[in-house]
């Protein structure tokens, strides 16, 4: 099949840069990303330092290709019915009701994209899963465009992201891998080598990787446990350092120089967090529960309860260093952002933290040079256990549109995210919470996260 037109459901993390990227790439290809969201679609089309995901060389790709064979549209039925080629990159959250709550993937938007492809489809379609989905969902998504349209033949694909935010276009650009998996059959190769034939217009052929459809589902479940487990490993060794005089950064160094084991993920932190790692691995969970693998399970479940207990751990010790109580304190959260360099802040440590600090009893400075007032709110209001009414308003939470404001007369500060400019700006005689120790701030640049 010869695809002229390729559709994007969806205009979040994952489908907004890796649309712009194959656009870039693939200049004899229009692309267009659709979503149900009019705020969306229009920050896609509005000024460049406005995107609504924030990438490093995001907006150079965007200015290149935008207008010319890359469009953001809310006409999801006329750019369905013209492409031969759709992406499914919708939001695939955690469970939060009915059997598999807290662990399973919510596939509802997965179904109502599978059926608005099915409804609008005039002609043949190659779909490619690139949302993070539980293994066979291939088959879910296939039962439906087959119950809901007729006469249509619809290939399914599984090519999983594997972008780390941050670095996405950089890791689109030189992918480590390119993963497809369909089925075996003659038409489903045929997809397979129509999708292979994209990448290749500038990812190298040794780069992209073919399976069946369930490998590829399974690997990226499988990539994001095993490095989530590096994470809450070298946290969890942080606290024996503490315990016995031992120093975590020479013990990093020493385990990464292993070259069975290599550096990356070894860097201790508040605990990881982000639209991924926490949600597939309960993915993987809630997986090996169904297959009764309990002891497999539990395995993995350690992970998730190490970061959680690392995140805990720490605001601790600042509720600790005041005595257990933190009534007519000031703590600056300084970085809201999961990681430096992207606006991205699902599943972010500095959430958990700043709500545990708020119970104790303090009143809470936020700054993030990315992430906006609006979207701390809305996590503030999404994600603590308790609903406080009018958060704009309320006294003992604000947020701070600069370092300086953000650390001015405040009691200690909690530096959550490792942006740069927080590594270099000098806290003159404020008590720092680094992750790890407590640094009274005579000298610079004292930052370990």
């Amino acid at each position: 099949m010869e695809v002229k037109n390729i559709c994007c459901i969806g205009a979040g993390y994952v489908g907004g840069p890796t649309m712009s990227v194959i656009a870039l790439k693939c200049s004899h290809i229009n692309v267009t990303v659709v979503d149900t969201n009019p705020e969306k679609i229009k920050a896609w089309n509005g000024p460049l330092d406005k995107l609504p995901v924030y990438e490093p060389g995001l907006s150079e790709v965007v200015k290149e290709a935008r207008g010319r064979n890359l469009f953001f549209s809310e006409d999801i039925k006329g750019s369905i019915e013209k492409s031969e080629m759709i992406f499914m990159a919708v939001n695939t959250p955690t469970k939060t009701e009915g059997e598999g709550a807290g662990m399973a993937a919510d596939l509802r938007y997965v179904v109502a994209c599978a059926r608005e492809i099915a409804k609008y489809s005039k002609s043949d379609k190659i779909v490619i899963e690139k949302s993070t989905l539980p293994v066979r969902t291939a088959e879910k998504i296939k039962e439906i465009l087959d119950e809901n349209s007729s006469g249509i033949k619809f290939e399914i694909i599984s090519n999983p992201e594997f972008l780390a935010e941050g670095t996405a276009i950089k890791d689109l650009f030189k992918s480590d891998r390119v993963l497809i998996g369909g089925d075996e059959t003659e038409s489903g190769q045929k997809a397979v080598t129509t999708l292979v034939n994209i990448y290749a217009n500038w990812i190298p052929k040794d780069k992209i990787l073919t399976t069946n459809v369930w490998s590829s589902e399974l690997a990226k479940l499988a990539s994001n446990a095993m490095l989530a487990q590096r994470i809450s490993s070298i946290n969890s060794l942080s606290v024996l350092c503490d315990k016995t005089g031992a120093d975590i950064d020479e013990l990093s160094k020493a385990i990464g120089m292993d070259h069975r084991i290599g550096p990356e993920f070894l860097k201790v932190s508040v605990g990881f967090g982000g639209s991924c790692f926490q949600k597939d691995i309960l993915n993987l969970v809630y997986l090996s529960k169904y297959y009764g693998l309990e002891e497999v399970a539990e395995y993995w479940h350690q992970v998730i309860k190490i970061n959680d207990f690392q995140k805990n751990r720490f605001a601790e010790k600042i509720i600790n260093h005041f005595g257990g109580d933190l009534k007519d304190k000031k703590i600056a959260i300084l970085g809201w952002a999961f990681k430096a360099n992207t606006n991205d802040s699902r599943e972010s440590a500095a959430i958990y933290v700043a709500e545990k600090l708020y119970n104790a009893g303090a009143s809470i400075n936020i700054f993030d040079p990315c992430v906006s007032d609006n979207s701390v709110h809305d996590d503030i209001f999404n994600y603590w256990k308790i609903k406080i009414p009018n958060i704009k308003t309320n006294l003992k939470i604000h947020y701070s549109d600069s370092i300086k404001n953000a650390i001015t007369q405040v009691d200690a500060i909690a530096v959550m995210t490792d942006w740069g400019e927080f590594k270099n700006y000098d806290y003159h005689n404020h008590i720092i919470f680094d992750g790890r120790n407590i640094i009274n701030q005579d000298n610079k640049n004292i930052f370990r996260l």
